[in-house]
């Protein structure tokens, strides 16, 4: 059994970026410049957004942080999406979700400038993904793809079983695991709440991706030998013998799948800090797309 190392993944593309980013500076050229639009006071909201911000530090990006009170109106929300998409200082930026329920999640995705997504959430930038055109794809898929590529796991011709049909990992990673290039080239079934025989489907899989947000939801009887397990869930789960009171869980019970995958990623430490150096990696196509549009 092979472990996908999220970590030190991202700790890679992390130093590969600031490698650019200094051979920018050493030109005169501007750096990449990130922006992060917060509502309200969400604690896991918070703590990412907060490892974003260090992530910029660390490769050498300017940051912005807009905070904003869980009182804001759509409105308002609008309005400053506005100002940042015609803020040429500002290559890309991102809001984060969830949203307080006043405010319309999907209109405000739509008002932000498909050029600026670097969340990949745009649906232009989703068509495109989905047209193989180039185009920001979203930062957890993104990472996913990252993985399976430099740890060089052979994705053609095989079975791959995708659980969860979000938006934002689930249907964006059955198309990307479906296109034609590497990795990908793979028959993808894409399994859900209503999928009649899951289990049978997930047995018959060399490659399962759990994005769907239940505590060890995958056990070892439930996949063949040798299948790659992708362990996109985080749940809190409470643990009293912990310091903060609980522990972070994914959709795999790790401990006894891993000793039938050929590879699987762990939770923490797997497809979580991936998701953060990706973002990273779209805003220096960003900052690329605008400096070459402006030439």
């Amino acid at each position: 059994m092979e472990l996908l190392d999220g970590k030190k993944v991202s700790n890679d593309i992390k130093d590969e970026i600031a490698v650019e980013v200094q051979k920018m500076k050493d030109r005169g050229e501007k750096v990449p410049h990130l922006a992060a639009v917060l509502v309200g006071n969400d604690g896991a909201s918070l703590t990412y957004v907060g490892s974003k911000v260090k992530a910029c530090e660390r490769v050498g990006f300017e940051s912005t942080l807009v905070k904003m009170p869980s009182t804001t109106s759509e409105i308002e929300l609008l309005t400053k999406i506005k100002e940042l998409n015609e803020d040429d200082n500002i290559d890309g930026f991102i809001v984060q979700l969830p949203l307080p329920p006043q405010i319309d999640t999907q209109k405000v995705l739509l008002a932000v400038d498909p050029d600026k997504d670097v969340d990949g959430f745009h649906p232009m930038n989703f068509g495109k993904m989905a047209l193989d055109m180039s185009t920001f794809i979203p930062a957890t898929p993104f990472g996913i793809l990252e993985l399976l590529e430099r740890y060089d796991v052979d994705t053609k011709g095989k079975h791959t079983v995708v659980i969860g049909r979000s938006h934002i990992v689930g249907r964006p990673m059955s198309i990307l695991m479906g296109r034609k290039g590497w990795p990908g080239n793979s028959t993808v079934t894409l399994t859900h709440s209503h999928t009649k025989n899951i289990t049978q489907i997930i047995s018959q899989a060399d490659i399962v991706i759990s994005a769907l947000g239940v505590p060890n939801f995958l056990k070892a009887e439930m996949v063949k030998d040798d299948a790659v397990i992708i362990d996109v869930g985080i749940t809190r789960v409470t643990d009293e013998t912990r310091p903060k009171g609980y522990k972070i869980v994914g959709d795999v019970d790790f401990e006894n799948v891993s000793k039938k995958a050929s590879h699987i990623t762990p939770v923490p430490g797997g497809v979580g800090p991936m998701t953060i150096a990706m973002l990273l990696k779209n805003t220096l196509l960003a900052r690329e797309r605008h400096h070459n549009n402006k030439k």
